[in-house]
């Protein structure tokens, strides 16, 4: 399989209306980009899933003034660059510059690029590392991606016509036989395409492995400590508990309802299809101990995002493609980006229901998050509360790609099923009725 890799330039903005005027030059209209526009045009690369601009003006910079009377720091206004795609990111950024480089180095200039710099290395020195990161099905490529969607398509065109009588005549498994013959045909043909998934490139497999042994051995270690200074655990966990509780008391909630322009101009960018993009930033609560908090939850989420939710799920949650968490201004604060299947409203829906102890792991460590009890409950729980601070905290994504609209994470996983079942060497009649049933 070909693993997923992503990259983000993070950068202070030099000249905001020229910059504006640049990222709003890349859309059709507010929220949809034109794949073939002449600063980046996206549709040129077959590795690329999504990416996005997105300019990082936080309006909630003076909440820690408000609840902790600490002066906030001027941050400078900055601006982000996000791609997720398949393969080695030096390849895929040597790719990029090859054939954007005009018109990144036209964006970048008005974030701190001078005409003699070197694009490619002032992209990588203005990187910024996601402190985690998921993928709803690891080593879906685009070109798998293309190839599923075609398939299914060609599949379904037969059925309502040429092939509509076998439906009603022929067996379960003599319209498979079929099916695949005619799939062969058209794959003779040269109409259509089912690529072989090539083998994980070894140095990620290792990668992989290792990094899961090491998850294990410092759980195991951590067990194994903990059982022999049981004492000294129990006040350790003790003292953190306590420490933790008169946090979670006295800790200010910020949650009024974001002004009616915001959610407007929010709006305006939603919806375009069945996918749709977030982009949010927050700062953190003063002190290590929240720092702490929320580096040891994020640390979890990217083992868990990399070894255990790798086929369709966050936990219980499926509709998101792609998500990631990072630091900047030096750990102070943290961006959260993600694509998403549906609206908004039912996204945050999903994971109040299905996964609100994950958002409070995390998120609660920010600045104005309604109340936690004990680390994992409460808080997001509390429906308006939660959507009123993720709403404060949302930012406009100026610019957004999506290589594969109109197909949801869950129909990428149907289509990826439907290759399977064609390629499998025999089913069952139970099987092949269930396989037949995802057309």
């Amino acid at each position: 399989m070909i693993p997923q890799a992503n990259f983000m330039v993070w950068a202070d903005v030099t000249n905001e209306a020229e910059l504006r005027r640049l990222l709003t030059t890349m859309n059709t209209q507010p929220g949809v980009v034109d794949p073939k526009n002449a600063l980046v045009p996206f549709g040129r690369f077959d590795r690329l899933h999504f990416a996005r601009f997105v300019i990082l003006d936080d309006q909630t910079l003076g909440d820690i003034e408000t609840a902790y009377k600490i002066e906030p720091v001027p941050y400078p206004l900055s601006m982000g660059f996000l791609v997720d795609f398949d393969g080695d990111p030096n390849s895929f950024l040597q790719e990029l510059v090859h054939v954007a480089g005009d018109g990144l180095r036209q964006i970048f200039e008005c974030a701190g690029l001078h005409a003699d710099d070197d694009l490619l290395q002032w992209m990588k020195a203005h990187s910024a590392v996601a402190s985690a990161s998921y993928v709803n099905w690891v080593g879906r490529s685009m070109q798998q991606v293309r190839e599923e969607a075609a398939l299914r398509d060609f599949l379904c065109t037969y059925l309502r016509g040429p092939g509509a009588a076998l439906v009603k005549t022929q067996s379960a498994s003599a319209i498979r036989t079929t099916l695949l013959g005619e799939v062969r045909r058209e794959q003779a043909a040269g109409r259509l395409k089912l690529t072989p998934i090539p083998r994980t490139p070894i140095r990620w497999w290792l990668a992989d492995k290792l990094d899961w042994l090491r998850g294990i051995a410092i759980l195991i270690a951590l067990l194994v400590f903990g059982l022999l200074l049981f004492p000294l655990t129990i006040t350790v966990l003790a003292v953190y508990v306590f420490l933790l509780r008169i946090r979670e008391k006295t800790d200010p909630e910020i949650t009024p309802r974001p002004c009616e322009k915001w959610r407007d101009r929010l709006a305006e960018i939603e919806d375009h299809d069945v996918t749709n993009q977030f982009s949010a930033m927050g700062s953190l609560k003063p002190g290590s101990f929240r720092s702490i908090n929320i580096r040891i939850g994020l640390a979890a989420v990217q083992w868990g995002a990399r070894h255990i939710y790798t086929r369709g799920r966050l936990a219980r949650v499926s509709s998101i493609h792609f998500a990631r968490w990072v630091f900047i201004n030096g750990g102070k604060r943290l961006y959260f980006s993600s694509n998403y299947d549906g609206s908004l409203e039912s996204y945050m829906d999903d994971f109040i229901n299905k996964v609100g102890f994950g958002l409070n792991l995390v998120f609660s460590n920010g600045i104005g998050y309604p109340r936690t009890n004990y680390l994992v409950f409460a808080g997001a729980h509390d429906e308006q509360k939660f959507k009123r601070y993720i709403r404060r905290h949302e930012l406009p994504t100026e610019v957004w790609y999506n290589a594969h609209p109109g197909l949801t994470a869950i129909d990428l996983a149907r289509n990826t099923r439907i290759r399977e079942g064609l390629e499998r060497r025999s089913m069952n009649a139970a099987d092949t009725c269930a396989w037949l049933a995802l057309f």
